[in-house]
C-alpha cells in the first residue's frame, strides 16, 4: 500500500518550479501522505495553507505523524511601538502571531484547516514556535524558508520560495529544491537542511531568537474545531487532491496594462510622452473630467512595459485624498488588470498584504503590483515603514498632488521613488509659495496641461451656459462685514504681510470668517428658490451649500440658524417637492455611493453637497451645478465646475447658476475702497466662468451695471 511505502518510494523530484508543475499537486500532497514528521521553518505561516494540503493532512493524523513549525508574526507599527517603548518582547510577538491566525481563519477552508491542527495540538503531536532577529537594539523578521520530510528511514529536505501561506502555495509563482537522503548528490544538503532546523528548534542560531508559541495558539485551535465542525456539514469536503481553489491565470502578475477596450486620446499620448521625456519626473495640470486619472495610468502601464523587458518589477503607490477616492482609483487600476491592495483604516487590514507584496517583488514572484493610500494613513508610521523597506523601482502617483504641498506631509514623500507623477488641475497652493516649490522640487515641473477651454473644444468636456445671480448682503451682515474687514486690514498692516497666509493664522481665521460669512447670505435662499422653479422639470441637479453655520449665529445672544445645507434641503424636498438627499463628510461611504447611484438613475432629482463633490468624484451625469457657496480659493470653485461638466451619455450642455454677493446700495458703513475690493473679488471669479460660457455676451450684461456702479470695467 501506498501509505507503507515510505518516502523514497514516491516520485520526488529535485524541484519544482510553477511554471512547469503544480507544486502543491506533485510535491507537498504526496510526500505528505508518506511522511511521519513535518518540519516546517518559514518566513510566514498561516493556517489557511491547510486549506490547500486537504486530504494529506487527515492521512499524516491517522498514521500518527508529528509536526514543527517555527514562523515569523507580522509586526505592524503599533507593535515596534510597544516593542519600542518597553513592552514585553514576547507577549507582543504572541499577540501578533495570534492575529495572523484569527484573519487567516475568516476564510472557511482555514477555519477547517486549522480546526484539524486542534487534534494535533491536543495529542501532543504539533508545536509551534515564533522567530524573530535579535541583533543589538534590532528586531526583525525571521525570513528564511526550509522544510523536512521524514520517515522511519529517510528524510527529504527542500528550500525555497514558497511561504506556509494559501497565496504562497497556490496563488504565487514559486520554485522550490528538494534534497533526498537516499541520493548520493543530495544526502549532505538535506543533513545539512535537517541540521539547520535543529538548531533553529532549539534556540541555536545566532541572532535569531525562538519561543515557544502552541500555548498562546490554543484558544484559537479551539474555536477553530467548532467552526470547522459545523462547515464540515454544509461546505464542500476538500478532495484528496487538494482543495477545490482555482486562481485566475495572471499574465501579467501584478503588472498593469492597458486595457484593449480604452481608447486613449491624443492628448493623453502627448501626456505621457512628455512625462518620459523627463524621465519619468513631472506634474499634469488637466482640467477635472479630462481623464487625469487614465492618463496617469497609461503612463504606469507604459513605464511597467518597459521595465518588464529588463526584467525589473515596479510598485505603484498611488496618493488620494480621501477614501472614496481609493475606491474609485481601484476600479479604474482593476481595469488595468491588477487588484491593488487599499490602504486606509485599520492597520491590520492591509499591512500583512503590503508586506507580501514586497517579498513577491523582491523574490521576482511578481512583475508588479499597486498600492493605493490615503493621504492620511500615508503619513503614519506604518505606511512609510513600507516605503522604506521597499528598495526596488518605484512610481509616485498623486492624485490632487496639491494637498501633498502641505508642512506636515511633504516631508514624507519618498526619495526612493525614482518614477513621480503629480496630478492636479491647480497643482499652484493658494497662499502657499513654499509648499507650490516644494511640490515642483519633488514631481519635477508642469510637464502638460490641459485647460477646461481646450477640453471643452476636444470634446473632453461639455459645453456650458453660466447664470450669475448678485445677492446683497443684509443690515446684520454687512454691518460683520465691516467690522471683520477692519480687523484683516489691521493685521496685514501689522504684518506688513507678503501675501502668504498660514491657514491656522488669527489672519487665516479672520478670512475663513469673512468668507464663510459671504457664502451664508441669507438672500441666496430666496434666489435659490428662483433659480430652481424655473428648472423645476429639470433632473441631476447638484447644489453646492457653504460649510458649517451662519457667523452670525456664533455671535452672543444670537438664535442658532439652521445650516444652510438643512435650509437648502428644506426648501427643496419639502416646499418643493422634488426628492432630493444631501452628501456631506458624515454621510457613511455606502450612503454615499447609493446616494450618487439613486441620482444616476433619477431616483433624485437633486443632491446638496457641502464641500465633498469638490475633488475628485465623479457625478458625470449632474447637469445643473447652483454655487451658492465658493471659497476665494479658486481651486474650489475650479473643481465644483469641473464636476458637471463631465461628460455623459445624452448630455450636450451643462447650466451652472453662481450666486454673486454685494453690498447693498444704501450701504454707509463700508469704506468705497472696501466695496470695490469686495465686488472685485466676486467678479473675478466670475469673469473667469464667463469666458468659456456658451452665453458669455448674455453673462456681461447682467453683470455690466455692476461693473459701471463700482468702476471695474476691466476685470
Amino acid at each position: 500500500m501506498a501509505s507503507v511505502q515510505g518516502l523514497r518510494f514516491t516520485a520526488i523530484d529535485g524541484e519544482y518550479r510553477s511554471d512547469r508543475c503544480d507544486v502543491v499537486e506533485d510535491f507537498y500532497v504526496p510526500a505528505l501522505r508518506q511522511a511521519e514528521r513535518y518540519d516546517r521553518a518559514v518566513g510566514y505561516f498561516t493556517a489557511s495553507v491547510l486549506a490547500v494540503i486537504g486530504k494529506s493532512l487527515d492521512v499524516f493524523i491517522e498514521r500518527g505523524g508529528q509536526m514543527r513549525i517555527v514562523a515569523s508574526p507580522y509586526l505592524v507599527a503599533e507593535d515596534i511601538t510597544e516593542i519600542e517603548a518597553g513592552y514585553e518582547l514576547r507577549s507582543v510577538m504572541e499577540r501578533a502571531a495570534v492575529r495572523d491566525l484569527e484573519r487567516a481563519v475568516e476564510d472557511p477552508r482555514a477555519a477547517r484547516g486549522l480546526g484539524k491542527l486542534g487534534q494535533l495540538v491536543a495529542e501532543g503531536r504539533l508545536d509551534i514556535k515564533l522567530a524573530y532577529v535579535a541583533s543589538g537594539n534590532r528586531v526583525g523578521m525571521y525570513h528564511e524558508k526550509i522544510g523536512v520530510f521524514r520517515d522511519g528511514r529517510d528524510l527529504v529536505a527542500f528550500k525555497g520560495s514558497a511561504n506556509e501561506t494559501l497565496s504562497g502555495l497556490v496563488g504565487n509563482f514559486e520554485s522550490i529544491e528538494v534534497f533526498r537522503s537516499w541520493d548520493e548528490r543530495d544526502r549532505a544538503r538535506a543533513v545539512r537542511i535537517s541540521s539547520d532546523f535543529e538548531d533553529l528548534w532549539e534556540d541555536r542560531t545566532a541572532i535569531l531568537r525562538v519561543i515557544p508559541f502552541t500555548e498562546a495558539v490554543k484558544t484559537v485551535v479551539e474555536r477553530s474545531a467548532l467552526t470547522g465542525d459545523a462547515l464540515e456539514e454544509t461546505e464542500e469536503v476538500l478532495p484528496d487532491g487538494g482543495a477545490p481553489i482555482t486562481v485566475a491565470p495572471a499574465d501579467t502578475a501584478g503588472m498593469l496594462t492597458i486595457p484593449a477596450g480604452l481608447k486613449v486620446r491624443d492628448y493623453q499620448k502627448n501626456a505621457v510622452g512628455n512625462w518620459f521625456k523627463e524621465k519619468g519626473r513631472g506634474l499634469l495640470r488637466m482640467a477635472t473630467g479630462t481623464g487625469k486619472t487614465l492618463t496617469a495610468l497609461s503612463a504606469a502601464a507604459q513605464m511597467s512595459k518597459v521595465l518588464d523587458q529588463r526584467e525589473e518589477p515596479l510598485l505603484t503607490v498611488v496618493i488620494a485624498p480621501y477614501q472614496h477616492l481609493v475606491d474609485q482609483w481601484s476600479k479604474d487600476i482593476e481595469w488595468f488588470g491588477v487588484t491593488p491592495i487599499r490602504a486606509y483604516e485599520s492597520t491590520a487590514a492591509w499591512f500583512a498584504r503590503a508586506s507580501h507584496l514586497l517579498d513577491a517583488l523582491a523574490l521576482g514572484a511578481a512583475r508588479g503590483g499597486v498600492i493605493i493610500v490615503t493621504n492620511k494613513t500615508f503619513g503614519d508610521a506604518a505606511f512609510q515603514s513600507i516605503l522604506n523597506r521597499y528598495k526596488g523601482r518605484l512610481l509616485l502617483i498623486a492624485d490632487e498632488a496639491h494637498n501633498l504641498g502641505a508642512r506636515h506631509i511633504r516631508t514624507k514623500l519618498p526619495e526612493n521613488a525614482e518614477f513621480r507623477l503629480g496630478l492636479s488641475a491647480t497643482p499652484e497652493r493658494w497662499f502657499d509659495e513654499e509648499g507650490t516649490d516644494a511640490l515642483t522640487d519633488y514631481f519635477g515641473k508642469i510637464v502638460f496641461e490641459m485647460g477646461i477651454g481646450d477640453a471643452i473644444k476636444l470634446g473632453a468636456l461639455c459645453r456650458y451656459t453660466y447664470t450669475p445671480v448678485v445677492v446683497e448682503l443684509d443690515a446684520e451682515e454687512t454691518e460683520m462685514y465691516v467690522e471683520i474687514t477692519t480687523k484683516i486690514a489691521k493685521v496685514f498692516a501689522a504684518q506688513q504681510s507678503s501675501g502668504e497666509v498660514d491657514e491656522d493664522s488669527p489672519l487665516g481665521a479672520l478670512l475663513r470668517k469673512r468668507s464663510n460669512l459671504l457664502g451664508h447670505a441669507r438672500a441666496k435662499l430666496p434666489a435659490l428658490r428662483r433659480e430652481i422653479e424655473k428648472r423645476g422639470e429639470d433632473w441631476y441637479q447638484l447644489l453646492y451649500c457653504a460649510e458649517g453655520r451662519h457667523p452670525l449665529s456664533y455671535e452672543d445672544g444670537a438664535p442658532e440658524e439652521p445650516s444652510q445645507l438643512d435650509q437648502v434641503l428644506d426648501l427643496v424636498g419639502n416646499r418643493m417637492h422634488m426628492p432630493a438627499a444631501r452628501y456631506t463628510a458624515e454621510t457613511k461611504r455606502p450612503e454615499r455611493r447609493k446616494v450618487l447611484q439613486r441620482f444616476a438613475d433619477r431616483e433624485l432629482q437633486a443632491v446638496a453637497s457641502m464641500r465633498c463633490l469638490d475633488e475628485g468624484v465623479d457625478v458625470p451625469a449632474a447637469r445643473t451645478a447652483y454655487l451658492l457657496a465658493s471659497s476665494s480659493n479658486p481651486r474650489q470653485f475650479i473643481q465644483r465646475r469641473g464636476r458637471v461638466l463631465r461628460q455623459s451619455p445624452g448630455k450636450i450642455m451643462a447650466d451652472i447658476v453662481d450666486f454673486i454677493v454685494v453690498p447693498p446700495k444704501e450701504a454707509t458703513e463700508l469704506q468705497p475702497e472696501s466695496e470695490r475690493r469686495m465686488v472685485a473679488r466676486e467678479l473675478a471669479r466670475v469673469t473667469e466662468f464667463a469666458q468659456l460660457a456658451e452665453n458669455e455676451a448674455e453673462t456681461l450684461d447682467i453683470l455690466r451695471p455692476l461693473r459701471m456702479r463700482y468702476d471695474l470695467q476691466d476685470i
